[in-house]
């Protein structure tokens, strides 16, 4: 690993758009730039066309992060901004270039991106991969993601399901690392349940288990609906919050409630979760639940390890590698019999006083230098050859 102070630039999302993966893009630039590296972010005139993106919005109210030098550069949909974008990184000769990938609508441009940057035989191009292969494929990741790969020197992924996702389309063997995704650390300190009840307009009477995040159908909620109505008559004071943006027909679920009696007993809250309100949904939660079908990762565990919240998980992807079963929450089959014992484990013999010591010893291993000293020695690797 090289102690140089490096001249980086990431390329992916950041704000004005929200979401996690705007957040971790920046957070990775801060933990760089406080090592002492000169870091700049080029990020999305527009990154979806309107037609694309199902949300309500793509952009967020928050306040500009403040100390970070990010640009406004590439339509994702006009090649002539790539180009740009392209050859003012050749003239300007950083070390690295992170491009922050996590769908093959974003390839091409990124591709062209690495090919005018590379004409420099300077600039080494990584890629931070959240997804290799999305939870919802489509023919676009057999067409553009090989061009993406070819064009990269080496990647960083963030479970090892993914490095076997980049290994199978990767036919030059490039150089590759698997480090866990760190902790989101910047939401504050977590509210008292009282008061984050109280703040949410809802009972601190109750348990509360939280479905966090925009709701997709390999998320699984409805797995988790019909596994709750299983143990409703068991856990009489358990209480369901779903808080995220359904990209979903939300009648579908509305429907499945209905049916299956719980009408009461779960609240609904249909909007895009703004992070200053993440240590309020988290702070009137008892347990963290993430019923997916697939996953590679998931930046809502991190946000559970960063509240110290125990998890139940799917054991599908990298869900299992981080939650550790039986010592901090639980990682069963993506089935409603399953989900269902673990919720009478956890609400009946009152686990979560227990789970919470060994997350607050496990969660020092994810660490942000963790991930930037992946990049370092990544970009050491690939200057060998």
């Amino acid at each position: 690993m090289t102690n140089t102070k490096l001249n980086i630039v990431i390329v992916g999302t950041a704000y004005p758009f929200r979401g996690g993966l705007a957040t971790f893009n920046q957070r990775l630039a801060q933990q760089l730039q406080d090592e002492g590296h000169h870091v700049r972010l080029v990020t999305f005139t527009t990154q979806y066309p309107s037609i694309l993106f199902p949300g309500k919005t793509q952009l967020t109210d928050d306040p500009a992060p403040r100390g970070l030098k990010i640009r406004r550069m590439i339509h994702s949909c006009n090649p002539l901004t790539w180009w740009r974008v392209g050859h003012r990184l050749r003239k300007a000769r950083p070390d690295i270039v992170i491009c922050c990938y996590w769908m093959a609508f974003f390839a091409p441009c990124f591709a062209t991106i690495e090919r005018i940057v590379k004409r420099n035989g300077h600039t080494r191009c990584l890629a931070l991969v959240h997804n290799m292969i999305p939870h919802e494929p489509s023919i676009l990741d057999r067409l553009f993601a090989p061009a993406f790969i070819r064009r990269t020197d080496g990647f960083v992924a963030l479970s090892k399901s993914v490095v076997e996702d980049i290994d199978r389309l990767d036919k030059q063997r490039k150089p590759k690392t698997f480090t866990p995704h760190p902790i989101y650390d910047h939401y504050g300190s977590l509210c008292s349940k009282q008061d984050a009840c109280n703040m949410l307009r809802i009972s601190p009477a109750y348990d509360y288990m939280l479905f966090f995040g925009l709701v997709r159908a390999y998320k699984g909620l409805d797995l988790l609906i019909d596994a709750f109505a299983q143990v409703k008559n068991e856990l009489p004071d358990l209480k369901l919050i779903v808080a995220g943006e359904f990209y979903e027909d939300e009648k579908k679920y509305r429907d499945q409630i209905f049916q299956q009696g719980l009408d009461d007993r779960i609240i609904l809250r249909n909007e895009f979760i703004p992070d200053g309100d993440l240590r309020l949904y988290f702070g009137a939660a008892d347990l963290i639940t993430q019923p997916y079908r697939t996953a590679t990762q998931s930046g809502v565990t991190q946000v559970a390890f960063h509240f110290e919240k125990p998890m139940l998980v799917t054991n599908v992807g990298g869900l299992a590698e981080i939650v550790h079963h039986g010592k901090m929450g639980y990682a069963v089959d993506p089935e409603p019999e399953a989900i269902a014992q673990a919720l009478r484990d956890y609400f009946s013999n009152h686990r979560q006083e227990a789970f919470t010591d060994y997350l607050r010893l496990e969660k020092n291993k994810y660490a942000w230098s963790n991930l930037s000293h992946a990049f370092l020695q990544l970009y050491a690797e690939c200057n060998k050859h």
